[in-house]
Protein backbone atom coordinates (compact mmCIF):
# COMPACT_ATOMS: atom_id res chain seq x y z
CA UNK A 1 0.00 0.00 0.00
CA UNK A 2 2.03 2.93 -1.33
CA UNK A 3 -0.67 5.54 -0.75
CA UNK A 4 -1.18 7.33 2.54
CA UNK A 5 -4.11 5.80 4.44
CA UNK A 6 -6.63 8.35 5.70
CA UNK A 7 -8.46 7.04 8.76
CA UNK A 8 -12.02 8.38 8.99
CA UNK A 9 -14.17 7.66 12.04
CA UNK A 10 -17.94 7.40 11.63
CA UNK A 11 -19.15 6.76 15.21
CA UNK A 12 -22.82 6.06 14.59
CA UNK A 13 -25.28 3.60 16.02
CA UNK A 14 -28.39 5.04 14.36
CA UNK A 15 -28.74 1.97 12.18
CA UNK A 16 -28.32 -0.66 14.88
CA UNK A 17 -30.63 -2.22 17.44
CA UNK A 18 -27.99 -2.35 20.18
CA UNK A 19 -26.10 0.57 21.62
CA UNK A 20 -22.32 0.56 21.64
CA UNK A 21 -21.10 0.35 18.05
CA UNK A 22 -20.65 4.13 18.06
CA UNK A 23 -17.57 3.44 20.20
CA UNK A 24 -16.13 1.14 17.54
CA UNK A 25 -13.78 3.71 15.94
CA UNK A 26 -12.22 4.54 19.30
CA UNK A 27 -11.81 0.85 20.15
CA UNK A 28 -10.09 0.11 16.83
CA UNK A 29 -7.74 3.04 17.26
CA UNK A 30 -7.00 1.96 20.83
CA UNK A 31 -6.18 -1.52 19.51
CA UNK A 32 -3.20 0.01 17.71
CA UNK A 33 -4.34 0.49 14.13
CA UNK A 34 -1.94 3.34 13.32
CA UNK A 35 0.99 1.52 14.93
CA UNK A 36 0.17 -1.68 13.07
CA UNK A 37 0.20 0.15 9.74
CA UNK A 38 3.33 2.12 10.64
CA UNK A 39 5.18 -1.15 11.28
CA UNK A 40 4.28 -2.10 7.70
CA UNK A 41 5.73 1.16 6.41
CA UNK A 42 2.29 2.60 5.67
CA UNK A 43 1.83 6.29 6.39
CA UNK A 44 -1.46 7.28 8.02
CA UNK A 45 -3.38 10.50 8.47
CA UNK A 46 -6.21 10.40 11.02
CA UNK A 47 -8.92 12.91 10.19
CA UNK A 48 -10.78 12.16 13.43
CA UNK A 49 -14.45 11.35 13.81
CA UNK A 50 -17.43 12.83 12.05
CA UNK A 51 -19.80 14.47 14.49
CA UNK A 52 -22.88 12.34 15.13
CA UNK A 53 -25.45 13.51 17.72
CA UNK A 54 -26.59 10.89 20.19
CA UNK A 55 -29.57 8.81 19.14
CA UNK A 56 -31.38 9.67 22.38
CA UNK A 57 -31.50 13.29 21.26
CA UNK A 58 -33.38 12.48 18.06
CA UNK A 59 -36.75 11.14 16.92
CA UNK A 60 -36.18 7.84 15.07
CA UNK A 61 -39.29 8.27 12.94
CA UNK A 62 -39.12 11.89 11.87
CA UNK A 63 -38.07 11.09 8.29
CA UNK A 64 -41.07 9.28 6.78
CA UNK A 65 -40.52 6.92 3.82
CA UNK A 66 -42.37 3.99 2.26
CA UNK A 67 -42.07 1.71 5.26
CA UNK A 68 -39.88 2.24 8.31
CA UNK A 69 -36.26 3.33 8.47
CA UNK A 70 -35.26 4.51 11.93
CA UNK A 71 -33.11 7.64 12.19
CA UNK A 72 -33.06 7.99 8.41
CA UNK A 73 -32.53 11.75 8.59
CA UNK A 74 -29.54 11.26 10.88
CA UNK A 75 -28.10 8.53 8.65
CA UNK A 76 -28.47 10.84 5.65
CA UNK A 77 -26.63 13.64 7.44
CA UNK A 78 -23.68 11.48 8.51
CA UNK A 79 -23.43 9.60 5.22
CA UNK A 80 -23.56 12.79 3.15
CA UNK A 81 -20.65 14.22 5.11
CA UNK A 82 -18.80 10.90 5.04
CA UNK A 83 -19.18 10.67 1.25
CA UNK A 84 -17.60 14.10 0.93
CA UNK A 85 -14.69 13.16 3.19
CA UNK A 86 -14.05 9.89 1.31
CA UNK A 87 -14.13 11.71 -2.04
CA UNK A 88 -11.73 14.36 -0.74
CA UNK A 89 -9.31 11.69 0.48
CA UNK A 90 -9.31 10.06 -2.95
CA UNK A 91 -8.75 13.43 -4.63
CA UNK A 92 -5.61 13.79 -2.48
CA UNK A 93 -4.48 10.32 -3.64
CA UNK A 94 -5.09 8.87 -0.19
CA UNK A 95 -6.70 5.56 0.66
CA UNK A 96 -9.96 6.13 2.62
CA UNK A 97 -10.28 3.72 5.57
CA UNK A 98 -13.62 4.23 7.32
CA UNK A 99 -14.10 2.97 10.87
CA UNK A 100 -17.70 2.37 11.96
CA UNK A 101 -20.06 2.66 13.65
CA UNK A 102 -22.88 0.55 12.37
CA UNK A 103 -22.99 -0.68 8.79
CA UNK A 104 -25.28 2.12 7.61
CA UNK A 105 -22.11 4.22 7.21
CA UNK A 106 -21.32 2.11 4.11
CA UNK A 107 -23.87 4.24 2.24
CA UNK A 108 -21.54 7.19 2.68
CA UNK A 109 -18.40 5.21 1.90
CA UNK A 110 -19.86 3.86 -1.33
CA UNK A 111 -21.18 7.22 -2.47
CA UNK A 112 -17.83 8.85 -1.82
CA UNK A 113 -15.69 6.23 -3.54
CA UNK A 114 -18.04 5.88 -6.52
CA UNK A 115 -18.57 9.61 -7.03
CA UNK A 116 -16.15 9.82 -9.97
CA UNK A 117 -15.46 6.16 -10.72
CA UNK A 118 -17.05 2.79 -11.36
CA UNK A 119 -16.55 0.61 -8.31
CA UNK A 120 -17.08 -3.07 -7.58
CA UNK A 121 -17.95 -4.13 -4.05
CA UNK A 122 -16.97 -7.10 -1.89
CA UNK A 123 -19.24 -7.33 1.12
CA UNK A 124 -17.86 -9.57 3.88
CA UNK A 125 -20.87 -10.01 6.17
CA UNK A 126 -23.14 -12.52 7.88
CA UNK A 127 -26.12 -10.49 6.63
CA UNK A 128 -27.29 -9.38 3.21
CA UNK A 129 -28.02 -5.75 4.16
CA UNK A 130 -30.47 -5.86 1.26
CA UNK A 131 -33.63 -4.77 3.04
CA UNK A 132 -35.57 -1.62 2.21
CA UNK A 133 -37.87 0.36 4.50
CA UNK A 134 -40.79 -1.65 3.09
CA UNK A 135 -39.23 -5.08 3.77
CA UNK A 136 -37.21 -4.56 6.95
CA UNK A 137 -38.76 -6.28 10.00
CA UNK A 138 -36.93 -3.91 12.36
CA UNK A 139 -36.53 -0.64 10.47
CA UNK A 140 -32.82 -0.65 11.34
CA UNK A 141 -30.87 0.97 8.52
CA UNK A 142 -27.74 -1.13 9.13
CA UNK A 143 -29.73 -3.87 7.37
CA UNK A 144 -30.25 -1.68 4.30
CA UNK A 145 -26.96 -0.12 3.08
CA UNK A 146 -26.48 -2.31 0.00
CA UNK A 147 -30.09 -1.82 -1.04
CA UNK A 148 -29.66 1.92 -0.51
CA UNK A 149 -26.46 2.18 -2.54
CA UNK A 150 -28.06 0.20 -5.37
CA UNK A 151 -31.13 2.46 -5.34
CA UNK A 152 -33.70 -0.20 -4.49
CA UNK A 153 -37.23 0.69 -3.40
CA UNK A 154 -37.60 4.24 -2.07
CA UNK A 155 -33.81 4.68 -2.13
CA UNK A 156 -34.12 5.18 -5.90
CA UNK A 157 -35.39 8.68 -5.13
CA UNK A 158 -32.65 9.50 -2.59
CA UNK A 159 -29.55 10.82 -4.41
CA UNK A 160 -27.57 10.90 -1.15
CA UNK A 161 -28.06 7.13 -0.79
CA UNK A 162 -27.90 5.85 -4.36
CA UNK A 163 -24.30 5.28 -5.53
CA UNK A 164 -24.60 5.51 -9.30
CA UNK A 165 -21.04 4.26 -9.86
CA UNK A 166 -21.93 0.90 -8.26
CA UNK A 167 -23.77 -1.71 -10.34
CA UNK A 168 -25.38 -4.92 -9.14
CA UNK A 169 -23.31 -7.05 -11.52
CA UNK A 170 -20.11 -6.12 -9.68
CA UNK A 171 -21.39 -6.55 -6.13
CA UNK A 172 -20.36 -9.74 -4.33
CA UNK A 173 -21.61 -10.82 -0.92
CA UNK A 174 -19.33 -13.28 0.86
CA UNK A 175 -20.21 -15.41 3.87
CA UNK A 176 -23.96 -14.88 4.18
CA UNK A 177 -25.77 -16.97 6.77
CA UNK A 178 -28.66 -14.87 8.14
CA UNK A 179 -31.30 -13.36 5.83
CA UNK A 180 -34.85 -12.12 6.27
CA UNK A 181 -37.47 -13.71 4.01
CA UNK A 182 -38.19 -10.68 1.83
CA UNK A 183 -34.50 -9.84 1.72
CA UNK A 184 -33.70 -13.35 0.50
CA UNK A 185 -36.17 -12.95 -2.35
CA UNK A 186 -34.76 -9.53 -3.28
CA UNK A 187 -31.23 -10.95 -3.44
CA UNK A 188 -32.42 -13.82 -5.64
CA UNK A 189 -34.01 -11.33 -8.04
CA UNK A 190 -30.97 -9.04 -8.13
CA UNK A 191 -27.88 -9.38 -10.32
CA UNK A 192 -25.52 -9.52 -7.34
CA UNK A 193 -23.26 -12.53 -6.75
CA UNK A 194 -23.60 -14.39 -3.45
CA UNK A 195 -21.34 -16.85 -1.69
CA UNK A 196 -22.91 -18.23 1.47
CA UNK A 197 -21.07 -19.92 4.33
CA UNK A 198 -22.10 -23.20 2.72
CA UNK A 199 -20.18 -22.19 -0.41
CA UNK A 200 -17.13 -21.44 1.71
CA UNK A 201 -17.50 -24.81 3.44
CA UNK A 202 -17.73 -26.61 0.11
CA UNK A 203 -15.15 -24.77 -2.00
CA UNK A 204 -12.83 -23.15 0.55
CA UNK A 205 -12.21 -19.48 1.28
CA UNK A 206 -9.40 -19.12 -1.28
CA UNK A 207 -11.54 -20.24 -4.21
CA UNK A 208 -14.53 -18.16 -3.10
CA UNK A 209 -12.56 -14.95 -2.66
CA UNK A 210 -10.69 -15.43 -5.93
CA UNK A 211 -14.01 -15.74 -7.76
CA UNK A 212 -15.44 -12.79 -5.82
CA UNK A 213 -12.51 -10.62 -6.87
CA UNK A 214 -12.95 -11.64 -10.51
CA UNK A 215 -16.60 -10.54 -10.43
CA UNK A 216 -16.07 -7.33 -8.46
CA UNK A 217 -13.16 -6.10 -10.59
CA UNK A 218 -14.62 -6.95 -14.01
CA UNK A 219 -14.55 -3.71 -16.01
CA UNK A 220 -14.39 -1.55 -12.87
CA UNK A 221 -12.00 1.27 -11.96
CA UNK A 222 -11.46 -0.31 -8.53
CA UNK A 223 -13.21 -2.05 -5.66
CA UNK A 224 -14.52 -1.15 -2.22
CA UNK A 225 -14.20 -3.72 0.57
CA UNK A 226 -16.81 -3.64 3.32
CA UNK A 227 -15.84 -5.68 6.38
CA UNK A 228 -18.52 -6.31 8.97
CA UNK A 229 -16.89 -8.02 11.95
CA UNK A 230 -19.97 -10.19 12.42
CA UNK A 231 -18.77 -12.01 9.30
CA UNK A 232 -16.55 -13.95 11.69
CA UNK A 233 -17.83 -16.55 14.08
CA UNK A 234 -18.74 -15.01 17.47
CA UNK A 235 -16.11 -17.19 19.12
CA UNK A 236 -13.54 -15.22 17.13
CA UNK A 237 -15.27 -11.82 17.28
CA UNK A 238 -17.57 -11.64 20.33
CA UNK A 239 -17.96 -7.86 20.35
CA UNK A 240 -20.19 -7.21 17.35
CA UNK A 241 -23.57 -5.56 16.85
CA UNK A 242 -25.44 -8.62 15.53
CA UNK A 243 -23.58 -11.89 16.18
CA UNK A 244 -24.56 -15.03 14.24
CA UNK A 245 -23.07 -18.44 14.90
CA UNK A 246 -21.32 -20.35 12.13
CA UNK A 247 -19.10 -17.64 10.65
CA UNK A 248 -15.59 -17.75 9.22
CA UNK A 249 -12.60 -18.60 11.35
CA UNK A 250 -9.72 -16.32 12.28
CA UNK A 251 -7.48 -17.89 9.66
CA UNK A 252 -10.15 -17.87 6.93
CA UNK A 253 -10.72 -14.16 7.50
CA UNK A 254 -7.03 -13.38 7.22
CA UNK A 255 -6.73 -15.55 4.12
CA UNK A 256 -9.58 -13.63 2.48
CA UNK A 257 -8.10 -10.21 3.18
CA UNK A 258 -4.63 -11.36 2.18
CA UNK A 259 -6.11 -12.43 -1.16
CA UNK A 260 -7.49 -8.91 -1.61
CA UNK A 261 -4.02 -7.49 -0.92
CA UNK A 262 -2.35 -9.84 -3.39
CA UNK A 263 -4.80 -8.87 -6.14
CA UNK A 264 -4.16 -5.21 -5.33
CA UNK A 265 -0.42 -5.75 -5.58
CA UNK A 266 -0.96 -7.23 -9.02
CA UNK A 267 -3.66 -4.97 -10.42
CA UNK A 268 -3.98 -1.92 -8.11
CA UNK A 269 -7.67 -2.59 -7.54
CA UNK A 270 -8.32 -1.66 -3.89
CA UNK A 271 -9.85 1.81 -3.78
CA UNK A 272 -11.43 2.10 -0.31
CA UNK A 273 -12.47 0.06 2.71
CA UNK A 274 -14.48 0.14 5.90
CA UNK A 275 -14.52 -1.95 9.08
CA UNK A 276 -17.80 -1.78 10.98
CA UNK A 277 -20.00 -3.13 13.78
CA UNK A 278 -17.35 -3.46 16.51
CA UNK A 279 -19.21 -3.12 19.83
CA UNK A 280 -16.81 -2.65 22.77
CA UNK A 281 -19.66 -3.06 25.29
CA UNK A 282 -20.07 -6.68 24.17
CA UNK A 283 -16.38 -7.34 23.57
CA UNK A 284 -13.85 -9.23 25.70
CA UNK A 285 -10.60 -7.34 26.41
CA UNK A 286 -10.97 -5.38 23.13
CA UNK A 287 -10.45 -8.65 21.27
CA UNK A 288 -12.75 -7.82 18.37
CA UNK A 289 -11.24 -4.38 17.84
CA UNK A 290 -7.77 -5.95 17.80
CA UNK A 291 -9.00 -8.45 15.23
CA UNK A 292 -10.41 -5.63 13.09
CA UNK A 293 -7.00 -3.96 13.20
CA UNK A 294 -5.25 -7.17 12.14
CA UNK A 295 -7.65 -7.78 9.27
CA UNK A 296 -7.31 -4.24 7.96
CA UNK A 297 -3.54 -4.72 8.03
CA UNK A 298 -3.91 -7.95 6.03
CA UNK A 299 -6.05 -6.16 3.42
CA UNK A 300 -3.41 -3.44 3.14
CA UNK A 301 -0.56 -5.86 2.56
CA UNK A 302 0.70 -7.37 5.81
CA UNK A 303 2.12 -10.83 5.17
CA UNK A 304 3.71 -13.63 7.14
CA UNK A 305 6.75 -13.49 4.80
Amino acid sequence: MARTVQIIGAPTDYGANRRGVDMGPSAIRYAGLADQLAEMGVETVDSGDLQAPRAEERDPDRAAVGGRAKFLAEVEDVCTRLAGTVAEALALDRFPLVLGGDHSVAIGSLNGTARDATVGVIWFDAHGDFNTPATSPSGNVHGMPLAAALGLGPFADMPWARADGVSEENVVLVGLRDLDDAEREAIREADVTVFTMSDIDEHGISTVVRQALDVATDGMDGIHVSLDLDWLDPREAPGVGTPVRGGVTYREAHSALEAVARRHDRDGILRSMEAVEVNPILDEHNETAELATELVASALGKRIL
